[in-house]
């Protein structure tokens, strides 16, 4: 994710390519200097740092201040070498230092690595070096400098604001992990826990239980428990991925979990129509199917049936133990579509909502949540007194 990475790269390129162009300057104009030796000398030590530092500028962590001090130092003695290489004639009219353009690498290193403060340092002895190698601020050599100081300036506040940019995002990408952790923990302890609570305290309220001094207090603890967790879940769970196991619903283990669920491929290829006739077990639930295969991913089509079990829960808690439901899959050619619909009272307007900021997240998780994970939807369509719909959409892709 490094924006400032093939910044490094094309640095470390500029390097190598600039010493060569300024040893070929060198070498057309060899005859030209006062002191060829001198010359020679520094353009030997100039190559031997450059292709020996190569990896320094690789990236930030390699290029160290150390590092910087004395790619700098380099390039300001050979500008400051000049005079003494060079003819006067030569510099008079405008020739190149003996570094030429390299030295523009090294003040770029500067603004790479510590953004447009350590540019305008750089750039600034690097301006007072040119200044005092001329011997009077000409107008070409004004130009130069401050068009190198402008330019690095600019590029370390563009590494600025990259860096802000990438930790932004790098932020941002945390948050919505941890909120997608944090919706499926919710999901898990609303498809398990939850369930055996609301379970508990229903087959209490009907007198199915007893009525015993301890089923009595289990039966007010548990009330307490389910509370207290659909106000947690409400707010949202912290933790590691594993922190909370996953619990089992009421009524024992979902019939589409198989024993070697933990270690099956997610990506292998499963037939929905086998989960969903987990759920029509009873007299009361049809499912109606393709009747060619309708495959899909291990771990989306289990997350598609889990919602659809989500569904069935909530006909059961809403329209009763003797309402009537229905399941239809449909096998389009770039999705595939579920839909729950059931005979029951249907649900008034505004209850959902209601719901939600009560902590029931049915829909709002164990539904709509995993439909959003898988890239799918999921649309609830109601009309009180004539049952509800779920209509479960899941792309294919």
């Amino acid at each position: 994710m490094s924006v400032e990475q093939p910044l490094w790269q094309a640095l470390t390129a500029y390097r190598v390519l600039t010493m060569l162009y300024a040893v070929g300057l060198f070498a057309s104009a060899y005859h030209q200097f006062v002191r060829p030796g001198l010359a020679v000398g520094y353009y030997v030590v100039l190559a031997v740092w450059t292709l020996a530092t190569v990896r320094k500028v690789s990236d930030a962590r390699s290029c160290t201040r150390a590092f910087l001090g004395v790619d700098l130092t380099i390039a300001v003695v050979g500008i400051l070498l000049t005079p003494l290489a060079d003819s006067a004639s030569r510099i008079h009219a405008g020739g190149p230092t003996l570094p030429s353009i390299w030295t523009a690498g090294s003040v770029l290193a500067f603004a790479v690595k510590g953004g447009w403060r350590w540019a305008a340092f750089a750039s600034t002895l690097v301006a007072a070096a040119n200044l005092v190698e001329r011997g009077a601020p000409t107008r070409d050599t004004l130009h130069n400098v401050i068009l190198v100081w402008v330019a690095a300036i600019a590029i370390g506040y563009v590494v600025e604001v990259a860096r802000a940019s990438e930790r932004t995002l790098a932020r941002a990408l945390e948050i919505e992990a941890a909120t997608r952790e944090r919706e499926r923990l919710a999901r898990d302890i609303h498809d398990g826990v939850l369930q055996v609570l609301a379970m508990i305290r229903r087959r209490a309220a009907d007198g199915v239980t007893g009525g015993g001094a301890d089923t009595v207090e289990l039966v007010r603890l548990a009330g307490e428990q389910e509370s207290a967790l659909r106000a947690l879940i409400s707010r949202g769970l912290p933790g590691p991925r594993d922190a909370v196991p996953r619990a089992l619903p009421a009524g024992g283990p979902r019939r589409d979990a198989g024993p070697g669920d933990a270690e099956e491929d997610p990506d292998a290829p499963v037939d929905v129509r086998a989960l969903l006739a987990g759920h029509a077990t009873g007299p009361r639930i049809a499912l109606a199917e393709p009747g060619t295969p309708v495959e899909l991913p291990a771990r989306v089509a289990r997350e598609l049936s889990a919602a659809v079990g989500a569904a069935l829960d909530n006909v059961r808690a809403h329209a009763g133990e003797q309402a009537r439901a229905w399941i239809l899959l449909e096998d389009e050619p770039d999705q595939v579509i579920v839909t729950v619909r059931d005979d029951g009272p249907g649900i008034p307007a505004g209850r959902l909502d209601a719901a939600e900021r009560e902590g029931r997240l049915g829909v709002a998780q164990s539904i709509r949540g995993r439909l959003r994970d898988l890239g799918g939807t999921a649309e609830l369509y109601s009309v009180p007194g004539q049952g509800a719909e779920v209509e479960l959409r899941v792309p294919k892709a």
